[in-house]
């Protein structure tokens, strides 16, 4: 769990926008969401399944993207 400490003079907003920005870093958010409701066993794995298959097509396409622009005689990115 993230924790903020106030500092000397900082006005609460800002450390409010803090701990909401050490939150979205921790992905605590993101956990509650997924643990809102109970998902089955077999349905986790078919998520995570679709999750590293566009993973591995996103990571395909970066390939593909750098060796054409490789062959054409451009820096990547």
């Amino acid at each position: 769990m993230p924790s903020v400490k106030v500092k000397e003079n900082e006005p609460f907003d800002v450390a409010i926008r803090r701990f909401k920005r050490a939150c979205e870093k921790a992905g605590v958010l993101a956990e509650v969401r997924r643990r809102e409701f109970y998902e089955k066993p077999t349905a986790e794995r078919k998520r995570q399944g679709a999750a590293a298959v566009k993973r591995h097509l996103k990571k395909l396409a970066r390939e593909r993207y750098a060796l054409k622009n490789l062959r054409r005689g451009r820096p990547t990115l």
